[in-house]
């Protein structure tokens, strides 16, 4: 008898499925969306401002670009949100010890975008804002669009996959034998339509797959996208700027 009155609710508060096969409540999906770009907004803010702060202190740059205490804790710092993404994962349904893990991987994924981004020109910073900013909302508002009208975008899941382990092949190559500036920009190039790629996945399993208990996950991988999508169009505008 409970049911009725509360579909009648949904209704009247004008909550309308997100996708055709839609089950559940509207209201709960539309909740659990808002509370992950909640999140979203607040790290991608961190990051601006820990960033900002390793770009704007120069002697920060300095330090770690020319002694070897600052090279060893730039490699320390590269690779800690990596490590800190195994407990995170973990802890992820757990309060609070998820929310701390979290602002542990954002700082110091943070701290590492600045650093990359402190020997860059300020006017390649903001071209590669501006356009990082300008995907990113037009291929969520896609994603948005086309669930509504019934596509789904879980079939990429293997096909990124893939190119993620090519790229990763490629910037090894890269490192070991540098192949020039034209690589470079073919190298950014593809590393960005993978993460644009990545944006559409995510965001549709945020509409239709991710469960309510997996918001720091899904913060987790919406933040990782976009900032991945900005180190490649950064790639792309350093290589064109020299």
């Amino acid at each position: 008898m409970w049911q009725t009155p509360y579909r009648k609710n949904d209704v009247e508060s004008g909550a309308r499925p997100l996708y055709p096969t839609m089950l559940e409540s509207p209201e709960l999906r539309w909740s659990f969306i808002r509370k992950i770009y909640s999140i979203l907004t607040l790290q991608l803010l961190v990051t601006v401002a820990v960033a900002a702060v390793v770009v704007s202190v120069h002697p920060i740059a300095v330090f770690f670009s020319t002694t070897g205490a600052g090279l060893a804790l730039y490699i320390v710092l590269i690779i800690t949100p990596f490590i800190v993404l195994c407990p995170l994962y973990y802890y992820s349904q757990r309060h609070p010890v998820n929310y701390i893990l979290l602002g542990l991987f954002t700082v110091t994924l943070a701290f590492a975008v600045g650093l990359t981004c402190a020997f860059t020109s300020g006017k390649v910073i903001l071209e590669s804002v501006i356009l990082t900013t300008a995907v990113v909302l037009s291929l969520t508002l896609y994603t948005f669009w086309a669930a509504k009208r019934g596509h789904d975008f879980n079939f990429l899941g293997p096909f990124l996959f893939g190119a993620v382990f090519v790229l990763l092949i490629f910037a090894l190559i890269q490192m070991l034998f540098p192949l020039g500036k034209i690589s470079v920009m073919i190298y950014g190039c593809l590393a960005s339509i993978i993460f644009c790629g990545y944006i559409i996945y995510d965001t549709d399993n945020l509409i239709k797959r991710y469960s309510y208990d997996e918001y720091i996950w899904a913060s987790v991988s919406l933040y990782l996208d976009i900032i991945n999508l900005f180190l490649s169009i950064l790639t792309i505008f350093r290589a064109t700027d020299s």
